[in-house]
Order: structure tokens, then sequence, then C-alpha cells
């Protein structure tokens, strides 16, 4: 999808910095930002507070404005807007992530962001976690099954699945989504 005449406007009104543009833009695109904070935190299996996704977001605005609106004067119009931006937003977000987390785990001076810094806690979390996943383990069978182990249990990249099990990566997220929602309604039917 192109760049349409609205997003083409208030693109050229804030690499301008006309009055009231960076507000409209944050208006605009604000939700676009908290969803790619929501998608790359639920992809990790990680849990944030409400501070720690104003952080985020706020980290992804800064990378924007950052050396006079550099992201904004450096997208040539080969997509839409929002699709860019989407980019740029999980780019810092995942950096922010695994700055925060590392390779998804807290670690130490993490706690404010992991909401778990008592460590007998976060042993708890894991071993609920894990009796989570292997509850849905049971009632998986083959790629399903497969793709939840190697995710949440043996913690590979879709790249890693992709290469052992020989689906496409971008099928993993939405093989790991309906197996979730597997779950959830297995849990529903049993309550």
């Amino acid at each position: 999808m192109a760049l349409s005449e609205i997003d083409r406007s208030l693109l050229e009104r804030c690499v301008a910095r006309q009055t009231g543009s960076w507000n409209e833009f944050v208006d605009r695109f604000m939700g676009l930002v908290i969803h790619v904070i929501h998608h790359a935190v639920q992809a990790r299996s990680l849990q944030i507070t409400a501070a720690d996704e104003e952080d985020l977001a706020a980290e992804v605005l800064l990378e924007i404005i950052a050396n006079d609106f550099a992201v904004l004067r450096q997208f040539r119009g080969q997509s839409s807007l929002a699709t860019y931006l989407a980019v740029i937003a999980r780019r810092v977000v995942i950096r922010e992530l695994l700055h925060r987390f590392g390779r998804g785990r807290p670690t130490a001076g993490d706690g404010e962001m992991a909401e778990v810094s008592d460590p007998s806690r976060a042993a708890q979390d894991v071993l609920s976690d894990r009796e989570q996943v292997e509850r849905l383990l049971e009632e998986l069978e083959g790629a399903e099954a497969d793709v939840v182990r190697l995710y949440h249990l043996e913690g590979k990249s879709y790249y890693e699945i992709s290469m052992a099990t020989g689906m496409p990566e971008n099928s993993i997220g939405p093989l790991l989504s309906r197996a979730r929602e597997k779950l959830r309604r297995s849990m529903a039917e049993k309550t």
C-alpha cells in the first residue's frame, strides 16, 4: 500500500516542525506503537507493567524524533507510513526488551521491568508456565506440539524452529497463537 495523502501531509508537517503536527502524529500512531509493544511482549512470553509499556512507547517516539526526525526523513514512501513505523517500533521494542531482559529472562537489575524481582517468585512463575505448557502439549498433536515444545520449553527462536521443523518462519507465530487459544478454550471448558 502506498503512502496516503493524509500521511504524506502529516509527515511533511512533522519534518517541517509545524505547530501541533507532532501531537497529531502521536495521536494517529500511538495505538500502532502500543500494539507493536503488546505483540513483542506476548511473542516472548514476557510480562511488563504499565510503566514499562509507557517507557517502551517513549523509546519508540524518541527514536522517531532523534537527529531532527531522521527516521521520518529516511522514509521513501514505498509502503504505508503505518507499515514503516511498525517496523521501526518493532526494532526499538525488541532492542529494549533484549537490553532489559537479555534472552527473555529477567536479569539482575531488571526487577522493575520483570515484575518478579524475588528469585523464589520468579522460579514459581517459570514452574507455573512450564506446567501450563506441559498441559497444553497433552492436548496438541503433530506440528503444533513440536512448535510449542521448541518455543516454550527449549527457548528456540522462530528461525530455529523453522529450521528444525521445515515450516516457514512466518507460520510459527500464528501456529503458536492457535495453540494458546486451544489451551484457553480447554481451560474454560474445565472450569
